[in-house]
């Protein structure tokens, strides 16, 4: 029997689901509690209540329970950055990274940065993973290796021409030791700068300081790769001067040098050789313009880049967007109790030793990233120590998606932070509360408990969340249409 959609375009379950929502009494508290979201697609519920008084006199300023909510519950955004989970909150991530980024390179004084930082020697590097096999690309002027051109959205990109003889293993061991790569690099990105500049390192971290903000983006093939933008600055860091000798040509060659000096060894294990992990040797370098041409690369367009890629993950590769490792030992495949010997952890009884609690070979995924998948369960019973298993969705991978120096710009935490205040600030002022900054001796105590009650929605309150996260959406982008016309108009008028 074939499925017939409904006139609102919506299986029959999910229609009938929305009209149980729509009919609740709650169901405009509902909205806006939703809407406060962003249209978060996992929101967490939480069940309690907070009490402000005024501190000398103890009088009731404000109180709150969730008792009056839709279900008893108040639903707060799940913040995860991944698009493919969360498109509401990856926004916001994507949002604040872009400051982050940004902050880096235009200077805002909030963000701990001076605009002078403008003039400091900056480049945006890319450092790739080597190859592990031939396998199915775009080359633009001439077709694949398999004698097809393929097209832009072709699904075989990425995925190895010959399967078999491709080094799986190389390709997720080099993945798991990629974060270690990039400590190496920074380490030896610092020699090679005192190297050029004819100093001791000494003398050069005496002079300069080296800043970079970086992000983690995934090939078609599944290999990891990093962009990041790095800066020269003074001695003291962003507010002070680069010495004469920091040039743009001597940070992109000592950026070069340092990638091709560093190798991570794996050791040996069964069936397996001793491996020496590097970067590729496609090594891509550019000086970051103020303003450019189409041949140059701007700081608008880092930080967009930058922003855009700090929402993905593996599933651009064809790989599962959630993890796949057993709960039970978090793919240790270890238990917590010892064996009878009592010399060793016993194995675990639920994944029986594989770190897997998932079947790979049920699993929605390409044929590519679940080979790669089945290597890191192959693996981890040789690495444990890399947990391998527990991190068989991303790769192998198992670094931050970004990172960066301790005074490159402001930290994510911060940026959250002045939101939170910004968001307390309006609340305050919506009930009438007083504001601490205008008034001190005001003082108030707040007392809350707060309970997790769960997470997520029903299939018609996540065709609800889904509704409003893009009439959200939509309004943004006419927003940001309209601005460069309100700013023409206001310009014409003065």
């Amino acid at each position: 029997m074939t499925d017939t959609a409904t006139p609102a375009g919506l299986d029959p379950a999910t229609l009938t689901d929305v009209l149980r929502v729509a009919g609740t009494p709650g169901f405009d508290r509902l909205q806006d509690q939703i809407r406060s979201t962003g249209g978060c697609s996992d929101p967490i519920h939480l069940m309690g209540s907070t009490v402000t008084r005024d501190r000398s006199t103890g009088q009731v300023l404000y109180s709150y329970a969730t008792d009056s909510e839709p279900g008893g519950r108040l639903r707060v955004a799940c913040g995860n950055r991944r698009a493919s989970r969360c498109p509401a909150c990856a926004w916001t991530y994507a949002g604040d990274t872009y400051h982050l980024v940004r902050a880096g390179l235009v200077g805002d004084p909030d963000k701990g940065t001076p605009h002078t930082i403008r003039d400091h020697p900056r480049v945006f590097a890319t450092l790739t993973a080597p190859s592990f096999g031939p396998v199915h690309n775009r080359l633009g002027t001439r077709p694949c290796r398999c004698g097809t051109w393929h097209r832009e959205d072709a699904p075989e990109l990425g995925t190895p021409l010959d399967p078999e003889t491709y080094d799986y293993a190389g390709a997720v061991l080099w993945n798991n030791h990629a974060s270690e790569l990039w400590r190496y690099f920074t380490i030896y990105l610092r020699r090679e700068v005192a190297a050029r500049a004819g100093l001791t390192q000494k003398e050069a971290r005496e002079e300069s300081r080296v800043s970079f903000g970086k992000v983690a983006e995934y090939q078609k093939r599944g290999a990891v790769h990093f962009h990041a933008v790095i800066r020269f600055d003074g001695p003291e860091g962003p507010e002070t001067p680069p010495p004469y000798w920091a040039s743009v040509d001597l940070l992109t060659d000592a950026i070069r040098a340092a990638a091709a000096r560093v190798h991570v060894e794996v050791p040996p294990a069964d069936g397996h050789s001793l491996r020496a992990l590097r970067w590729g040797t496609q090594i891509d370098v550019r000086p970051i313009k103020t303003f450019g041409d189409a041949s140059e690369i701007t700081e608008q367009a880092v930080a967009s880049y930058v922003a855009k890629y700090a929402t993905k993950a593996a599933e651009i590769s064809g790989s599962a967007d959630s993890p796949v490792h057993c709960r039970k030992c978090r793919g240790t495949g270890r238990s917590a109790v010892y064996n009878r010997a009592g010399s060793a952890l016993s194995q675990c009884t639920a994944c029986r030793g594989t770190g897997l609690g998932e079947d790979l070979a049920r699993l929605e995924v390409s044929d590519h990233a679940r080979r790669l998948m089945e290597a890191c369960i192959e693996l981890h019973v040789l690495y444990p120590e890399r947990q391998l298993a527990r991190w068989a969705h991303m790769l192998g991978f198992r670094g931050h998606f970004s990172t960066k120096s301790r005074q490159y710009s402001t930290t994510l935490g911060a940026l959250r932070q002045v939101r939170a205040d910004y968001r307390a600030a309006q609340h305050r002022a919506a009930l009438g509360l007083p504001d601490p900054e205008q008034n001190p001796e005001a003082t108030t105590l707040t007392l809350a408990h707060w309970t997790y009650a769960g997470h997520g929605h029903t299939p018609g309150e996540s065709w609800l969340a889904a509704n409003i996260r893009r009439d959200i959406a939509e309004s943004r982008e006419l927003a940001r249409q309209e601005l460069p016309m309100r700013l023409d108009m206001e310009g014409a008028v003065a």
